[in-house]
């Protein structure tokens, strides 16, 4: 069975959709099989794999939801073999709405990815920088979550808010979550406040904290205006190294022989 990992954090601008596409990305080129959702509005990931959310042909994450179709039915090839989306646009914000009275509203991602999730290694969920209800459908949904950390004091002040969230949805929806890490984005290593950031992280979380870091990159933030992963747009800049390592550390960490 697939594992499903929610990529979430209700703080924007920390990396939340740019280690999704990267993860997935990597862990495609890792010969492993891999889907990547777009569960935010701002459908920043289906953009950031050259697919324009403004294509109303095209089937997406908020028809699904609200059960219109399969989710086989809105799968799209990217430019990577193993990796496969699910697209979104604005439309996901009606969901919300939408759902609001529904019965079991909570599981309704979750029912959708049923019958597809022993298709895939891996599926990587890009949740929206909220709370809402959408996101705590993602969460319904997921196997363990991924929080991206901006190593500045202001990205640390939300993630007790988003702890506490998903303690919530262990508590009455999904027991199994698990937080599978935290992923340090943005890094400067030039930057005192950095390091000392990144230390308290470690102190504080332990060996939940990923050894991987990600670091600040020009490429990196180039690739998303080009519609490619970092893996395609430069395979040898430090930013596709430093997701390579990611996606090998995620795989070991689920792959490895149980004792």
């Amino acid at each position: 069975m697939g594992k499903i990992i929610a990529i979430a954090n209700q703080k924007g601008g920390v990396g939340k959709t740019t280690t999704a596409i990267n993860l997935a990305a990597s862990l495609a080129v890792l010969e492993k099989r891999v889907l990547i959702i777009d569960a935010d509005p701002q459908a920043n990931t289906t953009s950031g794999l050259n697919f324009s959310p403004e294509n109303t042909q095209q089937r997406t994450i908020y028809q699904v939801i609200i059960g219109k179709i399969r989710a086989e039915d809105a799968l799209i090839q990217t430019e990577i073999q193993n990796l496969h989306m699910i697209p979104s646009n604005v439309d996901l914000v009606g969901a919300e709405i939408e759902l609001r009275d529904w019965d079991r509203r909570e599981s309704m991602l979750k029912n959708a990815l049923r019958p597809i999730v022993d298709n895939y290694d891996y599926i990587i969920i890009d949740c929206s920088p909220s709370l809402g209800l959408i996101t705590v459908n993602c969460l319904a949904a997921a196997d363990s979550v991924i929080i991206p950390v901006q190593p500045e004091f202001f990205a640390l002040e939300g993630l007790g808010k988003l702890l506490q969230t998903i303690r919530i949805v262990q508590k009455g929806i999904n027991p199994n979550l698990e937080i599978e890490g935290f992923v340090v984005t943005m890094f400067d290593g030039r930057t005192k406040i950095h390091t000392q950031i990144v230390g308290d992280l470690r102190e504080h979380f332990k060996d939940m904290v990923f050894t991987t870091i990600i670091q600040r990159n020009i490429r990196l933030s180039e690739a998303p205006s080009h519609g490619k992963p970092i893996v395609l747009y430069d395979i040898m800049s430090n930013g596709a190294s430093n997701y390579l390592n990611l996606a090998k550390e995620v795989m070991d960490k689920n792959e490895a022989p149980k004792q």
